[in-house]
Protein backbone atom coordinates (compact mmCIF):
# COMPACT_ATOMS: atom_id res chain seq x y z
CA UNK A 1 0.00 0.00 0.00
CA UNK A 2 1.24 3.50 -0.82
CA UNK A 3 1.02 5.77 2.19
CA UNK A 4 0.30 9.41 1.34
CA UNK A 5 -0.06 12.30 3.74
CA UNK A 6 -3.75 13.25 4.05
CA UNK A 7 -4.84 16.78 3.24
CA UNK A 8 -7.95 16.82 5.41
CA UNK A 9 -8.96 15.47 8.82
CA UNK A 10 -12.30 14.19 10.05
CA UNK A 11 -13.89 16.08 12.94
CA UNK A 12 -16.24 13.30 14.11
CA UNK A 13 -16.09 13.31 17.94
CA UNK A 14 -16.16 9.49 18.18
CA UNK A 15 -13.19 9.21 15.81
CA UNK A 16 -11.37 11.97 17.68
CA UNK A 17 -11.92 10.10 20.96
CA UNK A 18 -10.69 6.86 19.39
CA UNK A 19 -7.48 8.49 18.14
CA UNK A 20 -6.96 10.09 21.58
CA UNK A 21 -7.32 6.69 23.27
CA UNK A 22 -4.78 5.26 20.84
CA UNK A 23 -2.38 8.12 21.54
CA UNK A 24 -2.78 7.76 25.32
CA UNK A 25 -2.24 3.98 25.23
CA UNK A 26 0.97 4.35 23.22
CA UNK A 27 2.30 7.17 25.42
CA UNK A 28 1.54 5.21 28.59
CA UNK A 29 3.17 2.04 27.27
CA UNK A 30 -0.15 0.18 27.38
CA UNK A 31 -0.74 -0.37 23.66
CA UNK A 32 -1.07 -3.99 22.53
CA UNK A 33 -2.15 -3.42 18.94
CA UNK A 34 -4.51 -1.53 16.62
CA UNK A 35 -6.18 -3.46 13.80
CA UNK A 36 -7.70 -1.69 10.79
CA UNK A 37 -10.06 -3.84 8.70
CA UNK A 38 -13.02 -3.69 6.27
CA UNK A 39 -10.80 -2.01 3.72
CA UNK A 40 -12.71 -0.19 0.97
CA UNK A 41 -9.87 1.73 -0.66
CA UNK A 42 -8.40 1.55 -4.15
CA UNK A 43 -5.52 -0.85 -3.46
CA UNK A 44 -6.76 -4.22 -4.75
CA UNK A 45 -3.97 -6.06 -2.90
CA UNK A 46 -4.50 -4.67 0.60
CA UNK A 47 -6.67 -6.53 3.10
CA UNK A 48 -5.95 -5.00 6.51
CA UNK A 49 -3.30 -3.18 8.58
CA UNK A 50 -1.95 -4.12 12.01
CA UNK A 51 -0.20 -1.47 14.10
CA UNK A 52 2.10 -2.26 17.03
CA UNK A 53 4.81 -0.42 18.95
CA UNK A 54 8.35 -1.22 17.86
CA UNK A 55 11.66 -0.35 19.48
CA UNK A 56 14.25 0.89 16.97
CA UNK A 57 17.53 1.67 18.70
CA UNK A 58 16.58 4.36 21.23
CA UNK A 59 13.30 5.37 19.60
CA UNK A 60 9.83 3.92 20.14
CA UNK A 61 7.85 3.96 16.90
CA UNK A 62 4.71 2.39 15.46
CA UNK A 63 5.05 -0.49 13.02
CA UNK A 64 2.36 -0.58 10.28
CA UNK A 65 2.08 -4.10 8.87
CA UNK A 66 0.05 -4.07 5.63
CA UNK A 67 -1.38 -7.53 5.02
CA UNK A 68 -1.75 -8.00 1.26
CA UNK A 69 -3.09 -10.81 -0.89
CA UNK A 70 0.39 -11.65 -2.13
CA UNK A 71 2.96 -10.54 0.42
CA UNK A 72 3.07 -8.25 3.44
CA UNK A 73 4.96 -4.99 3.86
CA UNK A 74 6.00 -2.96 6.89
CA UNK A 75 6.63 0.75 7.49
CA UNK A 76 7.42 2.55 10.72
CA UNK A 77 5.99 5.91 11.83
CA UNK A 78 6.20 8.35 14.71
CA UNK A 79 3.14 8.77 16.90
CA UNK A 80 2.27 12.10 15.31
CA UNK A 81 2.46 10.72 11.76
CA UNK A 82 0.54 7.60 12.77
CA UNK A 83 -2.32 9.65 14.24
CA UNK A 84 -2.48 11.80 11.12
CA UNK A 85 -2.71 8.72 8.90
CA UNK A 86 -5.35 7.07 11.09
CA UNK A 87 -7.48 10.20 11.08
CA UNK A 88 -7.47 10.21 7.28
CA UNK A 89 -7.87 6.47 6.71
CA UNK A 90 -10.65 5.56 9.15
CA UNK A 91 -13.93 6.31 7.45
CA UNK A 92 -12.33 6.78 4.05
CA UNK A 93 -10.42 3.54 3.46
CA UNK A 94 -11.09 1.44 6.58
CA UNK A 95 -14.52 1.01 8.13
CA UNK A 96 -13.57 -0.96 11.21
CA UNK A 97 -10.85 -0.45 13.84
CA UNK A 98 -10.06 -2.47 16.96
CA UNK A 99 -7.83 -0.92 19.64
CA UNK A 100 -6.39 -3.35 22.20
CA UNK A 101 -4.68 -2.03 25.31
CA UNK A 102 -3.61 -3.70 28.55
CA UNK A 103 -6.93 -2.93 30.22
CA UNK A 104 -9.58 -2.53 27.52
CA UNK A 105 -10.71 -3.13 23.95
CA UNK A 106 -12.21 -0.30 21.94
CA UNK A 107 -14.16 -1.14 18.79
CA UNK A 108 -14.88 1.55 16.24
CA UNK A 109 -17.20 0.83 13.34
CA UNK A 110 -18.67 2.92 10.58
CA UNK A 111 -22.09 2.05 9.21
CA UNK A 112 -23.15 2.19 5.56
CA UNK A 113 -24.72 5.57 6.28
CA UNK A 114 -21.46 6.89 7.66
CA UNK A 115 -22.38 6.79 11.34
CA UNK A 116 -19.40 6.24 13.65
CA UNK A 117 -20.07 3.77 16.48
CA UNK A 118 -17.72 3.44 19.46
CA UNK A 119 -17.84 0.53 21.90
CA UNK A 120 -15.54 0.11 24.92
CA UNK A 121 -15.04 -3.09 26.90
CA UNK A 122 -12.94 -3.63 30.01
CA UNK A 123 -10.69 -6.70 30.01
CA UNK A 124 -10.89 -9.01 33.01
CA UNK A 125 -7.38 -10.39 32.52
CA UNK A 126 -4.87 -7.60 31.75
CA UNK A 127 -2.79 -8.07 28.61
CA UNK A 128 0.93 -7.55 28.31
CA UNK A 129 1.93 -4.55 26.18
CA UNK A 130 3.41 -5.34 22.78
CA UNK A 131 6.75 -3.62 22.37
CA UNK A 132 8.60 -5.36 19.58
CA UNK A 133 12.33 -5.37 19.23
CA UNK A 134 13.50 -4.48 15.75
CA UNK A 135 14.94 -7.94 15.12
CA UNK A 136 11.55 -9.46 15.89
CA UNK A 137 9.74 -7.17 13.50
CA UNK A 138 10.97 -8.94 10.37
CA UNK A 139 9.23 -12.27 10.16
CA UNK A 140 11.19 -14.69 8.01
CA UNK A 141 9.59 -17.61 6.18
CA UNK A 142 12.97 -19.34 5.94
CA UNK A 143 15.07 -20.31 8.94
CA UNK A 144 18.64 -19.08 8.60
CA UNK A 145 19.94 -22.29 10.20
CA UNK A 146 18.70 -24.58 7.42
CA UNK A 147 21.55 -26.84 6.12
CA UNK A 148 20.92 -26.15 2.43
CA UNK A 149 21.68 -22.46 2.93
CA UNK A 150 25.21 -23.31 4.05
CA UNK A 151 25.63 -25.84 1.23
CA UNK A 152 24.64 -23.17 -1.32
CA UNK A 153 26.99 -20.58 0.15
CA UNK A 154 24.35 -18.27 1.62
CA UNK A 155 25.37 -18.82 5.24
CA UNK A 156 28.70 -19.79 6.79
CA UNK A 157 29.59 -22.77 9.01
CA UNK A 158 28.12 -20.96 12.05
CA UNK A 159 24.83 -20.31 10.28
CA UNK A 160 25.56 -16.61 9.87
CA UNK A 161 24.52 -14.83 6.69
CA UNK A 162 27.40 -14.13 4.29
CA UNK A 163 27.19 -10.36 3.59
CA UNK A 164 27.51 -10.69 -0.19
CA UNK A 165 24.44 -13.00 -0.19
CA UNK A 166 22.12 -10.67 1.74
CA UNK A 167 20.08 -9.75 -1.35
CA UNK A 168 19.67 -13.39 -2.31
CA UNK A 169 18.56 -14.18 1.26
CA UNK A 170 15.87 -11.50 1.10
CA UNK A 171 14.73 -12.70 -2.30
CA UNK A 172 14.36 -16.29 -1.11
CA UNK A 173 12.26 -15.16 1.84
CA UNK A 174 10.02 -12.98 -0.33
CA UNK A 175 9.47 -15.78 -2.83
CA UNK A 176 8.57 -18.29 -0.10
CA UNK A 177 6.22 -15.71 1.43
CA UNK A 178 4.34 -15.37 -1.87
CA UNK A 179 4.29 -19.15 -2.34
CA UNK A 180 3.10 -19.69 1.22
CA UNK A 181 0.02 -17.52 0.73
CA UNK A 182 -0.78 -19.13 -2.61
CA UNK A 183 -0.53 -22.63 -1.11
CA UNK A 184 -2.84 -21.59 1.71
CA UNK A 185 -5.39 -19.99 -0.61
CA UNK A 186 -5.51 -22.95 -3.01
CA UNK A 187 -5.80 -25.53 -0.23
CA UNK A 188 -2.63 -27.36 -1.30
CA UNK A 189 -1.41 -27.34 2.31
CA UNK A 190 -4.06 -29.99 3.05
CA UNK A 191 -2.75 -32.39 0.41
CA UNK A 192 -0.47 -35.21 1.45
CA UNK A 193 1.86 -34.90 -1.52
CA UNK A 194 2.83 -32.15 -3.97
CA UNK A 195 4.74 -32.07 -7.23
CA UNK A 196 6.61 -28.86 -8.08
CA UNK A 197 8.52 -28.09 -11.28
CA UNK A 198 10.97 -25.18 -11.42
CA UNK A 199 12.01 -24.35 -14.99
CA UNK A 200 15.30 -22.55 -15.50
CA UNK A 201 16.34 -23.46 -11.97
CA UNK A 202 19.94 -22.24 -12.43
CA UNK A 203 21.92 -22.52 -9.20
CA UNK A 204 18.66 -23.65 -7.55
CA UNK A 205 18.54 -21.30 -4.57
CA UNK A 206 14.75 -21.16 -4.87
CA UNK A 207 14.36 -24.82 -5.78
CA UNK A 208 16.08 -25.92 -2.56
CA UNK A 209 14.10 -23.33 -0.57
CA UNK A 210 10.77 -24.55 -1.99
CA UNK A 211 11.58 -28.18 -1.21
CA UNK A 212 12.69 -27.34 2.33
CA UNK A 213 9.60 -25.20 2.98
CA UNK A 214 7.19 -27.88 1.76
CA UNK A 215 8.86 -30.75 3.61
CA UNK A 216 10.30 -29.19 6.76
CA UNK A 217 7.86 -26.32 7.45
CA UNK A 218 4.60 -27.76 6.10
CA UNK A 219 5.48 -31.41 6.65
CA UNK A 220 4.33 -32.45 3.18
CA UNK A 221 5.65 -35.21 0.98
CA UNK A 222 7.02 -33.24 -1.96
CA UNK A 223 8.54 -34.10 -5.29
CA UNK A 224 10.43 -31.04 -6.56
CA UNK A 225 12.09 -31.11 -9.97
CA UNK A 226 14.49 -28.42 -11.14
CA UNK A 227 14.81 -28.22 -14.92
CA UNK A 228 17.93 -26.51 -16.24
CA UNK A 229 19.50 -26.33 -19.70
CA UNK A 230 23.11 -26.23 -18.47
CA UNK A 231 24.31 -29.74 -17.60
CA UNK A 232 27.11 -28.62 -15.21
CA UNK A 233 24.53 -26.86 -13.04
CA UNK A 234 22.26 -29.90 -13.15
CA UNK A 235 25.14 -32.09 -11.92
CA UNK A 236 26.15 -29.60 -9.24
CA UNK A 237 22.63 -29.33 -7.83
CA UNK A 238 22.03 -33.10 -7.90
CA UNK A 239 25.28 -33.64 -6.01
CA UNK A 240 24.26 -31.07 -3.38
CA UNK A 241 20.84 -32.70 -2.98
CA UNK A 242 22.50 -36.11 -2.50
CA UNK A 243 24.98 -34.77 0.05
CA UNK A 244 22.07 -33.31 2.05
CA UNK A 245 20.04 -36.54 1.66
CA UNK A 246 17.08 -34.62 0.22
CA UNK A 247 14.97 -37.47 -1.08
CA UNK A 248 12.39 -36.04 -3.45
CA UNK A 249 14.52 -33.20 -4.83
CA UNK A 250 16.08 -33.80 -8.23
CA UNK A 251 17.39 -31.89 -11.23
CA UNK A 252 17.08 -32.72 -14.92
CA UNK A 253 18.64 -31.29 -18.06
CA UNK A 254 16.13 -29.74 -20.45
CA UNK A 255 14.04 -26.69 -21.25
CA UNK A 256 10.42 -25.73 -20.88
CA UNK A 257 9.64 -26.18 -24.59
CA UNK A 258 10.48 -29.88 -24.66
CA UNK A 259 10.09 -31.08 -21.06
CA UNK A 260 7.28 -33.61 -20.60
CA UNK A 261 5.42 -32.85 -17.40
CA UNK A 262 2.38 -34.46 -15.80
CA UNK A 263 0.57 -33.97 -12.54
CA UNK A 264 2.34 -30.76 -11.51
CA UNK A 265 0.74 -28.86 -8.63
CA UNK A 266 3.06 -25.83 -8.70
CA UNK A 267 4.77 -24.60 -11.88
CA UNK A 268 7.60 -22.06 -11.45
CA UNK A 269 9.45 -20.26 -14.23
CA UNK A 270 11.50 -17.22 -13.27
CA UNK A 271 13.20 -15.08 -15.90
CA UNK A 272 12.18 -17.31 -18.78
CA UNK A 273 13.20 -15.22 -21.78
CA UNK A 274 10.52 -13.91 -24.18
CA UNK A 275 8.18 -16.70 -25.36
CA UNK A 276 9.72 -19.25 -22.97
CA UNK A 277 7.35 -17.73 -20.40
CA UNK A 278 4.42 -18.57 -22.71
CA UNK A 279 5.58 -22.17 -23.01
CA UNK A 280 5.87 -22.36 -19.21
CA UNK A 281 2.37 -20.98 -18.65
CA UNK A 282 1.00 -23.33 -21.30
CA UNK A 283 2.63 -26.29 -19.59
CA UNK A 284 1.19 -25.22 -16.24
CA UNK A 285 -2.33 -24.98 -17.69
CA UNK A 286 -1.98 -28.23 -19.64
CA UNK A 287 -0.82 -30.21 -16.62
CA UNK A 288 -3.54 -28.68 -14.39
CA UNK A 289 -1.23 -26.90 -11.96
CA UNK A 290 -3.04 -25.25 -9.08
CA UNK A 291 -0.37 -22.54 -8.88
CA UNK A 292 1.60 -20.94 -11.73
CA UNK A 293 4.39 -18.50 -10.83
CA UNK A 294 6.25 -16.69 -13.62
CA UNK A 295 8.68 -13.81 -13.65
CA UNK A 296 8.84 -12.76 -17.34
CA UNK A 297 12.05 -11.62 -18.96
CA UNK A 298 12.32 -9.87 -22.34
CA UNK A 299 9.22 -9.03 -24.39
CA UNK A 300 10.30 -9.30 -28.02
CA UNK A 301 7.38 -11.01 -29.73
CA UNK A 302 4.73 -8.28 -29.71
CA UNK A 303 6.83 -5.14 -30.07
CA UNK A 304 7.30 -5.38 -33.87
CA UNK A 305 3.55 -6.02 -34.29
CA UNK A 306 2.25 -3.05 -32.31
CA UNK A 307 0.31 -0.41 -34.21
CA UNK A 308 -0.23 2.25 -31.58
CA UNK A 309 -2.74 5.09 -32.05
CA UNK A 310 -1.21 8.22 -33.65
CA UNK A 311 -2.02 10.27 -30.55
CA UNK A 312 0.53 8.17 -28.61
CA UNK A 313 3.37 8.62 -31.08
CA UNK A 314 4.99 11.53 -29.17
CA UNK A 315 5.27 9.26 -26.14
CA UNK A 316 6.33 6.09 -27.91
CA UNK A 317 9.08 7.78 -29.93
CA UNK A 318 11.17 7.08 -26.84
CA UNK A 319 12.41 3.51 -26.89
CA UNK A 320 11.95 2.98 -23.18
CA UNK A 321 8.25 3.85 -23.42
CA UNK A 322 7.75 1.60 -26.44
CA UNK A 323 9.40 -1.22 -24.52
CA UNK A 324 7.22 -0.62 -21.46
CA UNK A 325 4.11 -0.66 -23.62
CA UNK A 326 5.12 -3.98 -25.19
CA UNK A 327 5.87 -5.41 -21.76
CA UNK A 328 2.54 -4.28 -20.29
CA UNK A 329 0.57 -5.63 -23.23
CA UNK A 330 2.43 -8.96 -23.38
CA UNK A 331 1.96 -9.70 -19.68
CA UNK A 332 -1.55 -8.26 -19.63
CA UNK A 333 -2.61 -10.67 -22.38
CA UNK A 334 -0.91 -13.53 -20.54
CA UNK A 335 -2.93 -12.72 -17.43
CA UNK A 336 -6.17 -12.53 -19.44
CA UNK A 337 -5.45 -15.84 -21.18
CA UNK A 338 -4.87 -17.45 -17.78
CA UNK A 339 -8.19 -15.99 -16.62
CA UNK A 340 -9.87 -17.49 -19.69
CA UNK A 341 -8.43 -20.90 -18.86
CA UNK A 342 -9.63 -21.20 -15.29
CA UNK A 343 -7.22 -19.14 -13.17
CA UNK A 344 -7.46 -16.12 -10.91
CA UNK A 345 -4.44 -14.04 -11.80
CA UNK A 346 -2.37 -11.24 -10.28
CA UNK A 347 0.48 -9.27 -11.85
CA UNK A 348 2.64 -7.41 -9.34
CA UNK A 349 6.12 -6.09 -8.67
CA UNK A 350 8.54 -8.59 -7.19
CA UNK A 351 12.15 -8.40 -6.02
CA UNK A 352 14.49 -9.29 -8.87
CA UNK A 353 16.16 -12.65 -8.40
CA UNK A 354 19.03 -11.73 -10.70
CA UNK A 355 19.55 -8.19 -9.37
CA UNK A 356 18.03 -6.60 -12.49
CA UNK A 357 14.98 -4.46 -13.17
CA UNK A 358 13.03 -7.52 -14.33
CA UNK A 359 11.03 -7.84 -11.14
CA UNK A 360 7.46 -8.49 -12.27
CA UNK A 361 5.62 -11.63 -11.25
CA UNK A 362 2.55 -13.29 -12.73
CA UNK A 363 0.83 -15.38 -10.07
CA UNK A 364 -2.08 -17.57 -11.16
CA UNK A 365 -4.19 -19.75 -8.87
CA UNK A 366 -6.58 -22.32 -10.31
CA UNK A 367 -10.18 -21.28 -9.86
CA UNK A 368 -12.31 -23.48 -7.63
CA UNK A 369 -15.67 -22.49 -9.13
CA UNK A 370 -16.65 -22.28 -12.83
CA UNK A 371 -16.81 -18.86 -14.45
CA UNK A 372 -18.18 -17.60 -17.74
CA UNK A 373 -15.12 -16.40 -19.65
CA UNK A 374 -16.85 -14.84 -22.66
CA UNK A 375 -16.14 -11.31 -21.42
CA UNK A 376 -12.45 -12.09 -20.93
CA UNK A 377 -12.15 -13.58 -24.41
CA UNK A 378 -13.83 -10.47 -25.81
CA UNK A 379 -11.31 -8.26 -24.00
CA UNK A 380 -8.43 -10.25 -25.50
CA UNK A 381 -9.87 -9.86 -29.00
CA UNK A 382 -10.41 -6.11 -28.53
CA UNK A 383 -6.86 -5.55 -27.31
CA UNK A 384 -5.39 -7.48 -30.22
CA UNK A 385 -7.50 -5.54 -32.73
CA UNK A 386 -6.66 -2.19 -31.13
CA UNK A 387 -2.90 -2.81 -31.29
CA UNK A 388 -2.92 -4.78 -34.55
CA UNK A 389 -1.56 -7.95 -32.96
CA UNK A 390 -1.67 -10.94 -35.28
CA UNK A 391 0.02 -13.52 -33.07
CA UNK A 392 0.60 -14.11 -29.37
CA UNK A 393 2.60 -17.25 -28.54
CA UNK A 394 0.55 -18.32 -25.51
CA UNK A 395 -2.73 -17.88 -27.37
CA UNK A 396 -1.38 -19.99 -30.22
CA UNK A 397 -0.26 -22.73 -27.84
CA UNK A 398 -3.65 -22.78 -26.15
CA UNK A 399 -5.62 -22.74 -29.39
CA UNK A 400 -5.69 -26.55 -29.58
CA UNK A 401 -7.89 -26.76 -26.47
CA UNK A 402 -11.11 -25.01 -25.52
CA UNK A 403 -10.89 -22.56 -22.58
CA UNK A 404 -11.74 -24.13 -19.25
CA UNK A 405 -13.67 -22.53 -16.43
Amino acid sequence: MTFIDPMTKSTDPALTEFIDLFRQAFTAGALVRLLLSKYQGQDAELQRVQIRPVQLKNELLLSFLSENRTFDSTKNYTLADACTLLTAWIGRDFYNALLETQSQEVQLGISKKGKVLLNKRKIAQPKAPAVLAHNKEKHRFVEQSRPYLQALGITDAQGQLIPSMSKKWKQINKFIEVLSKAISQTGLAQQQALHVADFGSGKAYLTFAVFDYLTSTLGLKAQVTGVELRQPLVDLCNNTARLLALDGLQFEQGDVKHFKARGINVMIALHACDTATDYAIHMGIRTGAEIIMCSPCCHKELRPQLLSPPVLSPLLVHGIHAGQQAEMLTDGLRALLLEAHGYDTQVFEFISLEHTSKNKMILAQKRKKPKDNKAVLAQIAELKAFYGIKQHCLETLLATAEPTS
